[in-house]
């Protein structure tokens, strides 16, 4: 079992988001470490009140200070750029990292950035069409050493060249996020390296289920793909700190209780034992949040009592 960061780009400076990947990099056994592609502040009532950098601009930065870790960006909304300009982005920061570069993309949801910044934003089904396009699209630049030429419904590339070629080979991992059992898993299974989703260790085991019989349909290989769990981790000894994380994540469907007890929050024991039932599942690297300003004592925290467990 890895384990990865999202380390998110609101409510913080860019000093400080620096100095915490160079701690997970040289003091952590963190395997990966994720911005996000968001403008502003996702879900906040104000979000004119925070801050947020951008993503693919502190992922570039972010390579050029680290040394070890694998980096990305968790996950990049298919609405903001054109994919072929994206792959551009891609490989330039595949070669600033030296091969470390994970390529995560996804559908994108956030309407509201999208009116802010005058993005377009389409209708669920034509987002996923577009992703599926634009994966297949990225795929075809990362894997070719000749001019490219691509003709979609949404995108279209005459002739493009596409140097350099990305550091790793045949090209950065494809991440594609997203549970949607009838497209998004889909288009993993076709043009997919790595599956990312969300949910408790049950959940996401169903997840991976559909997944592999997306695969059989694509005539792939399953064991292909790596499958990664976003989800929250948090380990402490405050009780009253956890039923406080508990009632905030609750829902009609999935009571206090009963989050404490599906989800990797609590003492360091009961966060290992949902780890292996992640394990259990068929995920392979957990990827957990964060929001700074970091201490680093609480991470430092989880690096020697769960992940030393599963190195």
């Amino acid at each position: 079992m890895r384990f990865g960061i999202q380390v998110a780009n609101h409510r913080v400076s860019w000093r400080e988001m620096e100095e915490f990947v160079r701690f997970l990099d040289r003091e952590t056994q963190f395997y990966s470490a994720w911005t996000y592609d968001h403008f502003v502040e996702p879900g906040a009532t104000d979000p004119s009140a925070a801050s947020c950098l951008e993503g693919w601009s502190a992922l570039a930065a972010l390579a050029a200070i680290t040394e070890r870790i694998r980096l990305g960006c968790l996950v990049t909304g298919v609405t903001y750029r054109e994919p072929g300009v994206l792959a551009k982005m891609a490989a330039t920061v595949d070669h600033i990292s030296d091969g470390r570069l994970e390529f995560g993309i996804g559908a994108a949801w956030h309407e509201p950035e999208h009116r802010m910044f005058g993005i377009p934003f389409p209708p669920v089904r034509e987002r996923q069409d577009r992703l599926e396009e634009a994966v297949q699209l990225i795929r075809l630049l990362f894997d070719s050493d000749e001019p490219v030429s691509f003709t979609g419904k949404y995108y279209r590339l005459e002739g493009a060249e596409f140097h350099p070629t990305c550091v790793q080979r045949p090209h950065p991992p494809i991440m594609v996020g997203g549970g949607g059992e009838r497209r998004t898993l889909r288009t993993v299974a076709r043009y997919g390296d790595v599956m990312n989703v969300s949910g408790t260790p049950d959940q996401v085991g169903d997840k991976i289920a559909v997944l592999e019989g997306h695969c059989r349909d694509a005539g792939r290989d399953p064991a292909e793909i790596r499958k990664t769990a976003f989800t929250p981790v948090i380990v402490s000894d405050n009780e009253a700190l956890i039923d406080r994380v508990a009632n905030m994540a609750s829902t009609p469907d999935l009571p206090a209780d009963e989050v404490k007890r599906q989800y990797a929050i609590g003492n360091a024991a009961h966060v290992r034992e949902v780890v292996q039932r992640y394990a259990d599942a068929g995920v392979t690297e957990i990827i957990m949040q964060s929001q700074g300003p970091w201490r680093q004592d609480i991470y430092r925290r989880v690096n020697d009592e769960v992940i030393a467990a599963f190195a």
